[in-house]
């Protein structure tokens, strides 16, 4: 085998391809595994666990030339544009495919690693989270940023406040969780499941029930 003595690599003599991947072996650049050829940052196209320039592709629907951002589905590749009239859902944080849970929130869809608060950046992960001008919150976040939020409605508090069981409430909103009766602060009122019960629902209540509500608050205390 001939050896052209420009393709000499660290003394020694290689082949065209072999020389490219050597040098891409010593950077930290990606190289194609069609054309051995460097690839820019941000423009590979990831296809069978292998890294190539995208251009070297076409759209199995269309036809046309794919960019980086084609997508992949059942082994063929296809542009975003004809990927995206398939139906798949598309992440809303990294235009990623979404092929396991869905999140469906601000009107658009979401990995569930990907739905965060936008102030701590931590995923919500099926906890609940609260929206504001197309950005969902945490609980902690949305309070401190815009004021304590009613157990009852979800929304921001205006005016006077009640608190009560280690909760806020606007003050038309507290009440009992069976009947609805308006309550007060000042009002006898019973907790149960973590919510509000007036007196008089809460002697309806089976007797057995109420003991066991006795019993637990007791602990409890």
């Amino acid at each position: 085998m001939k050896f052209d003595i420009t393709l000499l690599f660290l003394f020694r003599a290689l082949c065209h391809e072999c020389n490219l991947r050597e040098k891409a072996s010593g950077s930290s650049r990606l190289i194609c595994f069609k054309c051995h050829g460097f690839i820019e940052e941000g423009q590979q196209l990831k296809y069978i666990s292998e890294v190539y320039h995208a251009y070297h592709f076409n759209c199995s629907s269309c036809g046309f030339e794919l960019s980086a951002d084609a997508r992949e589905k059942d082994g063929e590749l296809f542009c975003l544009r004809c990927h995206d009239k398939m139906g798949i859902p598309i992440c809303g944080a990294c235009r990623r495919p979404i092929e396991e849970r869905v999140v469906h929130a601000l009107g658009k869809t979401w990995h569930v690693e990907h739905f965060v608060c936008a102030r701590c950046e931590k995923p919500f992960l099926g906890s609940r989270h609260y929206e504001k001008k197309g950005l969902a919150y945490c609980e902690l976040h949305y309070q401190q940023l815009f004021g304590m939020l009613c157990y009852a409605c979800n929304q921001v508090v205006a005016g006077e406040t009640v608190y009560a069981l280690n909760k806020a409430w606007c003050v038309d909103h507290f009440g009992c969780s069976v009947c609805d009766r308006r309550l007060s602060p000042k009002t006898k009122f019973y907790e149960f499941d973590m919510k509000p019960v007036c007196k008089s629902c809460y002697e309806l209540f089976p007797a057995e029930l109420r003991k066991r509500i006795a019993k637990m608050h007791k602990m409890e205390d």
